[in-house]
C-alpha cells in the first residue's frame, strides 16, 4: 500500500513512524532523494492502513506492506523517489507474489478518509513497469448506480456503498482532477478493471 507521509521532509516523518507513542508505522519510508529506509520488517504488522477495506479484507494492517513517499501532498514525487519505489515494489512483489492489481493506495481502501498518495502520484508509471494496474479499455457506455457499484466492488473498492463516493476514489486514481457527473469514461474504466482484474481476496497487497 502506498502513502503520502503529508509532511515537510522525510526526517521529520522518520521521527513521527518511528515513536511508538504516535501509535502509526510503515515498513517502509521513502526519502525525495530516493533513499530507502526499513522501518518495520515486512513479516510483522505495521500501524499504516487504519480502518478501511479491500475486497472482503478488512483487517488491511495484517494483510499489507505500507510504503511511505516523504512529500506534503502537493508537490511532485521526483524521479529519485519514483525508481526507489519502482525498484522496491519489485523486490517485495516477487518475495510475496503480489500481483499488479493489489498494489493499492492508501485512498482505494479508505474512501473518504484518506486521499493519499494524491492527485500527484503517477500511477500510470507503476502499471507501464509491471507494478500497478491501468485501464486500457475505450468501450464507453451508460449504467446504473448499482451496476456501478457492483463493478467497483468486484475491482476490490468494498469500503464504501455511496455511489458519488465511489466516482470520487475512482478518479482520484484513474482520472486526477476530473470532476462533474459520471459519465461514459468512469463507466468504460470501471467496467474495464472489473472485467480484467476481479479482487482474490487470497493475494497479499502492498
Amino acid at each position: 500500500m502506498i502513502h503520502y507521509t503529508a509532511m515537510q521532509s522525510a526526517e521529520a516523518a522518520a521521527k513521527t513512524l518511528c515513536n511508538p507513542e504516535n501509535e502509526v508505522s510503515a515498513h517502509y519510508l521513502i526519502s525525495e532523494g530516493g533513499d530507502v529506509l526499513s522501518l518495520v520488517p515486512e513479516e510483522q504488522r505495521a500501524w499504516h492502513a487504519g480502518a478501511g477495506a479491500w475486497g472482503q479484507v478488512t483487517d488491511v494492517n495484517s494483510r499489507s506492506i505500507g510504503i511511505e513517499l516523504a512529500n506534503s501532498g502537493f508537490a511532485p514525487f521526483t524521479a529519485a523517489q519514483m525508481d526507489s519505489l519502482t525498484e522496491l515494489l519489485s523486490d517485495i512483489r516477487s518475495r510475496w507474489q503480489i500481483p499488479p492489481e493489489r498494489v493499492i493506495g492508501h485512498s482505494d481502501m479508505a474512501p473518504g478518509r484518506k486521499i493519499d498518495p494524491g492527485v500527484r502520484f503517477d500511477w500510470r508509471r507503476l502499471a507501464l513497469e509491471g507494478h500497478a494496474v491501468w485501464p486500457d479499455s475505450r468501450d464507453e457506455a451508460e449504467i446504473s448506480d448499482n451496476d456501478f457499484g457492483a463493478l467497483m466492488r468486484r475491482f476490490g473498492y468494498t469500503a464504501t456503498d455511496d455511489p458519488e463516493l465511489l466516482l470520487k476514489t475512482l478518479r482520484l486514481r484513474f482520472r486526477p482532477r476530473h470532476e462533474g457527473p459520471r459519465d461514459a469514461t468512469d463507466v468504460a474504466i470501471i467496467t474495464d478493471l472489473a472485467r480484467r482484474f476481479p479482487v482474490d481476496d487470497s493475494a497479499p497487497s502492498a
